[in-house]
């Protein structure tokens, strides 16, 4: 019979949900819906100092904005519950007592300060860090002793002294880590909390977990919970460990590299088919160069096989063409509907426009814009007197000789427009460039003296939307600031 794919995503909220944890949550996703399997995503929070609600709700939000859903955990419940790890206290201490009876695990009572002059004489010796085994020689009435004197105390796990731990891993193949290399590891803390490397054991073999898609950072935490699975006699799950998300250095991606949470890049003006898509590659690919695909096509072609063994840097520049194809593919009633938050949170006053006038504004850039958060700096002069205009334009256009007749020919012949659309106002203008000599200063003046800019969108179609009055009025304050020049 064949088991049953159940994998897993379990973010700690220490922080915010961020571009590795999205791409690992969306590749154990991914393999579950190829497989016909099961998505679960519970949140391991025993790091009481660290973890905080408000992280937790963040991963939760931005998940379900990026569009994975699970299938078991929090605000969805199922069927191998609590999905927090704060909610199962009691269920790691029992495992850790069933170690603990069977000689597999032993109290340590060495204190934090202890342990870190040990470490530093170590280092100082040129000998690699690791716990001396101390405590696993304490007698039967030493302890006694210790515990009489209420000593806290942590719980280790006792790794065997020779031998190795082996795995066949999905992407990086035989792995093998010599047990003489490992120290003996703590298992609850003295606070009685467990660390990550005995709970996500128990979590794992709870919520029958069948593979672990995981970040390559954690292979080192691997042979330590091996130890733990085979020392309980649990079947073991499939390991997976996906090489990480390399900065333009190809150092690891942090904060300093830029934009590093999901919740920035939404307020960076991301949509989340783009980033979704985006993530995806970053590792995988589906063959045959294929890079503009939905999360349906992505879950059809999706395999471990297609995972890289090495990291995949993160190209700004790319996420913004992909973003950019994304944004020209929305109807357009969508695209204004996302791109009026960005307006409005730019201090630009929408009250005394009409919808109508908006959107037709904001769709004249929908071909342009890379992101949603530009829109405002592409639009904003439909919205707002232009104050100034382009330095280097108006030496160019401004201070060329006749600029001012030239835009007061312009003026009088929108002037008399009985229809202002986009053709009647295209054959005005080149008119009065032909009858003054160039059609090129005309158009280029003209755009520079109603958005004060030497660049946008087509300059007949941006005078359609402004409408008569606005463009007149324009063109004869910028008339007046050239006879003034």
């Amino acid at each position: 019979m064949t088991t049953p794919i159940r994998v897993r995503m379990a973010p700690s909220p220490t922080g915010r949900l961020h571009i590795g944890t999205a791409r690992t949550t969306l590749y154990n996703w991914l393999f579950a819906r190829r497989a016909g399997g099961t998505f679960v995503l519970r949140i391991e929070d025993s790091d009481q100092q660290r973890s905080s609600q408000e992280f937790a709700q963040d991963i939760l939000d931005g998940l379900r904005w990026l569009g994975l859903d699970w299938h078991e955990g929090p605000e969805v419940g199922g069927p191998f519950g609590p999905y927090f790890q704060s909610h199962k206290l009691n269920r790691y201490r029992e495992v850790a007592q069933d170690l603990l009876n069977r000689g597999l695990a032993y109290p340590c009572y060495c204190t934090a300060q202890e342990l870190e002059t040990r470490r530093k004489e170590m280092q100082a010796q040129g000998l690699p860090p690791r716990y001396d085994r101390r405590c696993l020689s304490l007698t039967g009435q030493q302890r006694s002793q210790l515990d009489a004197e209420s000593r806290p105390h942590a719980l280790r796990f006792r790794v065997p002294g020779d031998g190795a731990v082996a795995w066949t891993d999905l992407i990086r193949g035989d792995v093998s880590f010599e047990n003489a290399l490992l120290d003996d590891f703590v298992l609850l803390k003295a606070d009685g909390f467990p660390t990550y490397l005995l709970a996500v054991v128990v979590d794992d073999h709870d919520m029958r977990i069948s593979h672990i898609l995981r970040g390559e950072d954690l292979i080192s935490a691997t042979p330590r919970q091996l130890h733990i699975y085979r020392a309980m006699d649990w079947e073991t799950p499939e390991f997976a460990h996906i090489p990480l998300i390399l900065a333009p250095d190809r150092s690891k991606m942090s904060k300093r590299h830029g934009a590093t949470s999901i919740t920035e890049y939404r307020e960076m003006g991301y949509l989340p088919e783009a980033l979704v898509n985006f993530i995806a590659l970053l590792g995988w690919s589906p063959g045959q160069d294929r890079e503009v695909m939905t999360r349906d096509d992505m879950a059809k072609q999706f395999s471990i096989e297609g995972i890289g063994k090495s990291g995949a840097v993160f190209d700004i520049e790319k996420l913004n063409w992909m973003n950019g194809v994304y944004l020209r593919q929305l109807p357009p009633e969508k695209y204004v509907a996302l791109a009026r938050p960005f307006l409005e949170s730019a201090g630009v006053d929408l009250s005394e426009f009409d919808a109508a006038y908006i959107s037709s504004a904001l769709l004249l850039e929908q071909e342009r814009a890379k992101t949603l958060a530009e829109i405002p700096q592409l639009t904003d002069f439909f919205f707002r007197e232009p104050e100034s205009h382009d330095e280097k334009g108006e030496r160019k256009w401004f201070r060329r000789e006749g600029s001012a007749d030239l835009l007061a020919a312009v003026r009088v012949a929108l002037e008399v427009l009985p229809t202002f659309q986009v053709p009647a106002i295209e054959s005005a203008i080149r008119g009065v460039g032909e009858r003054l000599g160039s059609v090129g200063p005309a158009i280029h003046t003209t755009r520079l003296a109603v958005t004060g800019r030497t660049a946008g969108p087509g300059l007949f179609d941006l005078i359609s939307v402004l409408g008569k009055d606005r463009a007149l009025a324009r063109l004869r304050r910028a008339e007046q600031h050239v006879r003034a020049l």
